[in-house]
């Protein structure tokens, strides 16, 4: 049965200037097509989106869970959706405190409470409130996919016809680039080798070289319009948005094989897992 396809780029406070991306897509024998990309500037937009009916599988950059460490180390709920919901009710200043009060009293190097999938996915723990503030994208979008009615698989039912997957596009990115940067929000660092990098990131995907695409027998199908979209926008959040969409692909290749889990492994229920990590 046909799925479209969603791939993600994320901001806690969206805006004119800096909307969350969202990808819009399907797979054809292997190629994974393009079709659109939606830009929304507030919060309830978004929801709304993904409210609509529909059946798919997307991708999305930002964490679903907190550290066990940490939520334990709080005395906060330790089952998904009752520490999610005590979550949401915290003001972004109350988490700021809370969690920098947390890394003050652990020694330095190891400041910050990783989940489990932090380690093969190579993210940043999703405590960290700047540089990214990943702890309020949290806060702000897994109410939003909640509210919409989405199945996250592994923490919480919804519909079962819309499928919300957590994503890194950074772990997508790197296995082609390495430590390269492809991005920045940044003006100022928005250089030619940045460009470069972006181009060279598109071409690996359209030609399936990336390891994750090789090994589903899947590679990105763009026009030309498309391609110097992508890679005019230095943000990188077009490009991010399609790397998510590429993992969720990847994740719906895993289920129509038979995986029960969208290709996630078994992983603690309170923390959630990146898919393809």
């Amino acid at each position: 049965m046909f799925w479209t396809l969603l791939g993600c780029d994320f901001t806690s406070a969206p805006g004119r200037r800096k909307p969350i991306t969202l990808a819009v897509g399907r797979v054809d024998r292997g190629r994974v097509m393009l079709e659109a990309l939606e830009r929304f500037e507030s919060l309830p937009a978004w929801t709304a989106r993904l409210a609509e009916p529909g059946r798919w599988v997307g991708g999305f950059d930002l964490p679903f869970g907190l550290p066990r460490e940490l939520v334990t180390a709080l005395g906060w709920p330790t089952t998904w959706g009752d520490c999610i919901a005590h979550y949401t009710r915290l003001s972004r200043e109350t988490i700021r405190d809370t969690f920098a009060a947390f890394c003050d009293a652990r020694p330095v190097g190891s400041k910050f409470a990783h989940r489990a999938t932090d380690g093969p996915a190579g993210s940043s723990p999703s405590m960290k409130w700047v540089n990214p503030p990943v702890a309020f994208m949290l806060h702000a979008g897994v109410p939003g996919l909640l509210a919409a009615g989405v199945t996250l698989p592994g923490l919480s039912p919804g519909d079962g016809a819309r499928i919300a997957l957590e994503a890194y596009p950074g772990l997508l990115a790197r296995s082609v680039l390495g430590g390269t940067s492809y991005k920045s929000d940044d003006r100022a660092r928005q250089t030619p080798d940045r460009l470069i990098a972006r181009r060279a990131l598109i071409h690996a995907l359209e030609n399936g070289d990336a390891p994750l695409l090789a090994a589903s027998g899947l590679r990105l199908k763009l026009s030309h319009g498309q391609r110097d979209t992508l890679a005019d926008d230095a943000s990188g959040d077009s490009l991010d948005a399609v790397l998510c969409l590429l993992q969720a692909a990847w994740a719906l290749r895993q289920h129509e094989a038979g995986h029960p889990r969208w290709g996630l492994p078994t992983f603690d229920p309170l923390e959630g897992w990146i898919v393809t990590a």
